[in-house]
C-alpha cells in the first residue's frame, strides 16, 4: 500500500520537473512535504492568482484533429485539478510545473476582452467560430471572481460573432442571459464535459469540478433555453469509466444534449508521471491494470501524439470503446444534430459600421 499522504482537494499529488529547466533548478517538492508544519498545510494548498499581459488572445489551431480553428483562454492553469488534463504540460511554458503548480498558480488575463475586441474588429478578419477553453476551462473557479469570460461574451454579442464554449462548470448558468441572446442568432454552442455518473469517481478524478448532478442540470437548463449542447464523454479511461458510456449517453440525451463525442485518455509529457502517481495512491489494487490498458490504446505507451490516432486510440480496447459510442449515438441521438453557427451577421455588422464613416 502506498503510504504517501493524499493532498485533499487536488488532483496532482506532486510537482513534476519542468522540462525547460536544468536539473540544478529542480523544484524540491519533496523538501516541502517533509518540512511543512501541520498548520501550514492550508497555505501550501492555497491558490494564487497571477496577472499576465499577453499581446494577443486568439490562437490559431494547426492540429488537424482538434475540431476547432481558433481558440482563446482567459486563464492558464486550472483549479479544477483534473489529474488527466493534457493542458497541464502547457504550464511549463510559463516556468511552472505541470503538477500542483497547474492547479495552484492560475494566470489571469484581465485584458482578454479588449484583446478579443481588437482581434475581431480587424478589417481582414472573416468570422469563424472562436472557442473559449481550447486549453483550460473558461468557467473554472477564478471566473467567479474575475468575470473575464462574461466580459468576453459581451464582446461576442456586441459584434454578432460566433463563439463555442467548452466547460465542466455549472457557473456557465450565471451568464444565461448572454447565452440566450447569442442563441437567438445562432451564435453560440456549448460543450459540457461529463466523465462519469459516479460522484465517487468524479471526486477523485476531477476534485474541484461541478458535481455530476449540477452538470446534468446545466445541460438541461441550457437546452431548455435553446442553447445547443454537445456533451463530451471525455476522457474515457479504460477500467475506470469505460463501462459507463451507454448510461452516460442515455442520461445526457434525456437532459437535452444534441450530440456526444469521446476521447480516449492520453498521458503525454508530465501527465503520464502525474497520473501514474495519482493512480497508485487512489486505486493501488487496479493501477497496473489500468495503465496497461491505456498503453494498449496507444501503441504500447501512455503518450501518443500521432494525428488521427491520439484522440480515439487503436487496438481492441479502443475499438470496443468506439463501437460503444457509435451504438450510443444510434440508440439515443437519432435525428439530433448540432447546428452550424452563423458567421454572416458579423460581416453584416462590420459593413453597417463602415457606412457610418
Amino acid at each position: 500500500m502506498n503510504s504517501k499522504p493524499f493532498i485533499k482537494g487536488r488532483g496532482a499529488q506532486l510537482n513534476t520537473q519542468n522540462r525547460f529547466f536544468e536539473l540544478s533548478h529542480e523544484m524540491r517538492d519533496d523538501f516541502l512535504n517533509h518540512c511543512v508544519l501541520e498548520d501550514e498545510e492550508a497555505i501550501r494548498n492555497s491558490t494564487q492568482f497571477l496577472p499576465v499581459f499577453p499581446k494577443t488572445i486568439v490562437n490559431k489551431i494547426s492540429s488537424p484533429d482538434v475540431g476547432m480553428m481558433y481558440s482563446m483562454n482567459p486563464y492558464q492553469g486550472c483549479e479544477h485539478g483534473c489529474v488527466y488534463c493534457y493542458a497541464r504540460n502547457s504550464h511549463e511554458y510559463w516556468g511552472y510545473s505541470a503538477g500542483l503548480d497547474f492547479e495552484q498558480r492560475i494566470l489571469v488575463k484581465r485584458d482578454a476582452p479588449k484583446l478579443l475586441e481588437a482581434f475581431i474588429k480587424r478589417r481582414r478578419w472573416k468570422a469563424k467560430t472562436i472557442v473559449m477553453s481550447g486549453n483550460t476551462d473558461c468557467y473554472q473557479p477564478a471566473e467567479k471572481q474575475f468575470e473575464i469570460t462574461r466580459q468576453s461574451l459581451e464582446v461576442f454579442l456586441k459584434y454578432k460573432h460566433p463563439v463555442g464554449i467548452i466547460t465542466k462548470n455549472a457557473l456557465i448558468l450565471r451568464d444565461l442571459d448572454l447565452l440566450k441572446s447569442l442563441a437567438k442568432d445562432n451564435l453560440v454552442s456549448v460543450n459540457i464535459s461529463i466523465t462519469s455518473l459516479s460522484e465517487e469517481t468524479r471526486r477523485v478524478l476531477e476534485p474541484r469540478t461541478a458535481t455530476i448532478k449540477k452538470r446534468l442540470k446545466t445541460v438541461r437548463i441550457l437546452s431548455e433555453n435553446g442553447i445547443p449542447v454537445n456533451v463530451m464523454l471525455a476522457p474515457i479511461i479504460p477500467a475506470i469509466n469505460s463501462h459507463e458510456i451507454l448510461p452516460m449517453a442515455k442520461v445526457v440525451s434525456e437532459a437535452g444534449a444534441l450530440h456526444i463525442g469521446h476521447i480516449i485518455v492520453r498521458l503525454n509529457g508530465a501527465v503520464g508521471e502525474l497520473f501514474s502517481d495519482w493512480l497508485k495512491i487512489t486505486m493501488p489494487d487496479r493501477a497496473e491494470k489500468i495503465l496497461h490498458q491505456i498503453e494498449s490504446c496507444h501503441g504500447g505507451t501512455l503518450s501518443d501524439s500521432r494525428y488521427g490516432k491520439r484522440m480515439h486510440g487503436e487496438g481492441e480496447i479502443a475499438k470496443h470503446i468506439s463501437a460503444m459510442v457509435r451504438l450510443a449515438k444510434l440508440k439515443y441521438f437519432k435525428g439530433k444534430q448540432m447546428p452550424k453557427l452563423n458567421t454572416t451577421l458579423h460581416e453584416n455588422y462590420k459593413t453597417n459600421q463602415m457606412r457610418l464613416f
